[in-house]
């Protein structure tokens, strides 16, 4: 798998394990622990690569 597609999919389910987590009331700290590494994995998607 391409490495875009791949952080693609990683963004589909980080995004999908934070909706439930918050579905099932797990503790406000878990919810935020999640949606940084979410965020981190956003900031990879929208960085421009570099040329060589």
């Amino acid at each position: 798998m391409a490495p875009r597609k791949s952080l693609e999919v990683q963004v589909e389910q980080l995004r999908n394990k934070m909706y439930e987590a918050y579905k099932n009331n797990e503790s406000y700290d878990r919810i935020i622990k999640i949606s940084q590494e979410l965020d981190r994995l956003l900031n990879r998607l929208e960085t421009p690569r570099e040329s060589k």
